[in-house]
């Protein structure tokens, strides 16, 4: 570690320690063009990066990002920010080494307010044309089974009550969309970069329904006028904590904010932008139609094999994804379910076989340098679980495909939420219902079926009899011989 740390900021920049790449780009000259709801690390790492490459060309100058948040907590988030001239250090954790750059692609924050005034006088601004939103799988007021916007949500009852002074980013960006149509300013588009399939597409259903439940005519205008392109997202990034403050001091900077991230970073794009865009595909970044496979693909066999890892690494009390990953158990099971089972249900995309994905996945989850812990993964399994697993687990099922390890996932994930690892230590919770998922997980010990009956998550997969059986073995089984026993016995089969 280095003795004298560099507090990161404007003036710094020409002083960064050797080895720390920063940017060549004058930031006194960058103009906002879009504003980012969720200003968290994936972002930063991620979107704001690709950003960050195409300045580093000299293009792009006025696409500058404004950060926003719309919880109470987001506003300490804006602090750290603001203290650094909104400049991130982005540590990439590369098994061959580390390396460091400062991004500097975000010029401000929006002031966290209960009435989000600030951010939708932002977004009016006239040159704002992309608002993009990283608000967790969960944050789209979806029913997770039917995936139909959830109008009787009390904070969607609110905002229709009160479209002057919302409570949600739908309700300011709605809020915003009225003043735009109403001084000729015209629309933007609405980029979600959450893990969704048809992510574009659910954005759109939740602002244009909550829209309608207060003005419909302006629903119909942002219906007609506004664009909301499908992506996929792609980046390994690790919650920051103690381990990262202290990673960046070993490269001499002061960032009370960095990001760590892995060596890997995909973006596929729908060309479908009603105001302009950056040409991010300079970037690295892919446009093309053919959205759906490539989400398809991620979400499936990345996002869902994360949660198979994070649920089993949590009741055997393994901490890290990679350590999770070199478990002659848990890592064998992961491979196994997602060679056999869920590759099953993935086409292949331009490059990429489902197969080659699976082995690409593995690299990546069993890099070492990537400290990311099971509760980060595992956090929000009642929106993960019927996004990234249950619709693999549905289409096995109607296609007399293997399954038995997505079931085996399920009693898993069960498991875990009764709130306990099998060496006697408290799981904290970890979902936004926990209290509800624990009450189920304990009562299904005796009676699995009780699991399957959430239907706000298993809609009718509840009354399938294979699953049903299959489920029952293996929620049984663990609790009667351990999760270790379980395991050995599907990778035996």
């Amino acid at each position: 570690m280095q003795d004298t740390m560099l507090k990161l900021s404007n003036a710094a920049l020409h002083d960064l320690p050797d080895g720390v790449s920063g940017p060549n780009y004058d930031r006194s000259a960058i103009k906002p063009g879009i504003v980012h709801i969720g200003l968290g690390n994936f972002h930063r790492a991620h979107q704001a990066w690709y950003l960050h490459r195409l300045m580093q060309q000299g293009q792009a100058l006025d696409w500058g990002i404004i950060g926003a948040g719309v919880r109470a907590g987001d506003e300490a988030q804006r602090q750290r920010l603001a203290g650094q001239d909104y400049l991130t250090t982005l540590i990439e954790l590369d098994p061959k080494g580390r390396s460091a750059e400062v991004v500097g692609s975000m010029i401000g924050f929006v002031p966290v307010e209960g009435d989000n005034a600030g951010l939708i006088a932002q977004m009016a601004a006239p040159e704002i044309r992309i608002v993009a939103l990283t608000v967790t799988e969960g944050g789209y007021y979806i029913d997770p089974v039917t995936k139909q916007f959830d109008a009787r949500h009390p904070d969607m009852q609110y905002d229709a009550a009160h479209p002057d002074r919302p409570r949600t980013a739908f309700g300011a960006m709605i809020a915003a969309l009225k003043d735009r149509r109403a001084i000729g300013t015209g629309p933007f588009t609405g980029q979600s970069c959450d893990n969704l399939q048809g992510n574009g597409a659910i954005l759109r259903q939740t602002l244009v329904s909550l829209a309608r439940m207060s003005d419909p005519d302006l629903a119909d205008w942002i219906d007609a006028n506004c664009t909301f392109p499908n992506s996929m997202v792609d980046c390994i990034v690790p919650a920051t904590g103690p381990k990262e403050l202290e990673l960046v001091k070993r490269f001499g900077i002061a960032d009370a904010a960095p990001v760590t991230h892995e060596n890997f970073r995909q973006w596929v794009i729908e060309d479908n932008f009603c105001a302009g865009r950056p040409d991010w595909d300079k970037a690295g970044a892919t446009f093309t139609d053919e959205v759906h496979a490539f989400e398809a693909m991620k979400i499936r066999l990345l996002n869902g094999s994360h949660q198979l890892i994070a649920n089993a690494g949590e009741v055997l009390s393994v901490e890290f994804i990679s350590d999770c990953m070199d478990h002659p158990l848990i890592g064998d099971f992961v491979r196994k379910v997602a060679k056999t089972e869920i590759a099953l249900q993935v086409a292949p995309v331009p490059g990429m076989t489902p197969a080659a994905y699976v082995d690409l996945v593995d690299r990546r989850f069993s890099n070492p340098e990537i400290i990311d812990t099971v509760r980060r993964v595992a956090f929000d399994g009642s929106s993960r679980h019927p996004g990234f697993i249950l619709p693999t687990l549905r289409a096995a099922l109607a296609k007399g495909d293997p399954m038995d390890g997505l079931a085996l996932s399920q009693a898993i994930w069960a498991r875990m939420c009764a709130g306990t690892r099998e060496d006697g230590t408290k799981i904290a919770p970890n979902d936004p219902v926990w209290e509800k998922l624990t009450i189920a997980a304990v009562a299904a010990k005796n009676n699995p079926q009780i699991w399957l009956e959430q239907r706000d998550f298993y809609g009718d997969l509840a009354d399938n009899t294979a699953l049903q059986d299959s489920f029952r073995h293996w929620l049984s089984l663990i609790w009667s011989d351990g999760l270790e026993a379980a395991l050995r016995t599907y990778l035996q089969g």
